[in-house]
């Protein structure tokens, strides 16, 4: 017959004080418990908020200067491009167009067989007029010297007005793009105001281009 004390699951130790049944072990192992779950103190929050800020910050620096880069990168490609579809369709149309470089932007010309000069390519958005971003400028060099460059685009004559705004037979664009294939040797650079960020662009008489690291 079963020992009706058995049944009971308080133990008796031998000083006479009940047991809770738990080995020693688990005992500190729950004390240990209680002590890692009483939370951070506001030191240890301060120390990861400082880091984090700190980490964020160089991570965002980083990002702009990536940004920057990239901008004067994408710039410098679609000028490259813009070259090489003029060139082409000078080349393959017999049609002479011409480039007038801006300070702050740039746009193609065109000229005219019949009357001898340069006119505005209307109604081609390809050729239209375009700004560079905000900060960024362009240099451009023609056999090795700086061709001083304007900040407005020169204002063509009006053919629905007899008063002429300037001579446009005084009017030669930058760079010359033939329909034999030639075009006028350039340097361009695309250079960020305020800071030593710089890309260089260069094309040949061939109009062959290639993009260079810039001069330290």
């Amino acid at each position: 017959m079963a020992d009706p004390a058995a049944k009971d699951s308080t133990a008796i130790s031998a000083t006479g004080k009940p047991s809770s049944g738990l080995p020693h072990r688990s005992v500190a192992a729950a004390m240990t418990k209680g002590q890692n779950e009483r939370g951070f103190t506001l030191i240890e929050i301060l120390v990861v908020v400082i880091i984090i800020a700190t980490i964020s910050s160089m991570a965002l620096l980083s990002m702009n200067l990536v940004g920057d880069d990239r901008d004067l990168d994408t710039e410098r490609k679609r000028l490259a491009a813009l070259l090489e579809v003029a060139q082409d369709e000078a080349a393959m149309q017999g049609r002479e167009f011409g480039m007038e470089l801006l300070q702050t932007g740039y746009r193609f010309v065109e000229h005219d067989p019949l009357t001898s000069q340069w006119s505005e390519i209307l109604g081609d958005d390809l050729y239209r007029l375009r700004k560079l971003p905000e900060g960024v400028e362009l240099e451009l060099y023609v056999e090795d010297k700086r061709i001083m460059l304007e900040n407005e685009p020169a204002v063509f004559e009006n053919r629905d007005d007899d008063k002429m705004q300037i001579g446009i037979d005084d009017y030669t664009p930058h760079l010359l793009l033939s329909s034999s294939g030639e075009i006028t040797a350039y340097e361009i650079r695309l250079r960020r105001l305020n800071s030593d960020q710089e890309l260089v662009m260069r094309g040949d008489i061939l109009g062959e281009i290639e993009f260079v690291a810039p001069e330290k």
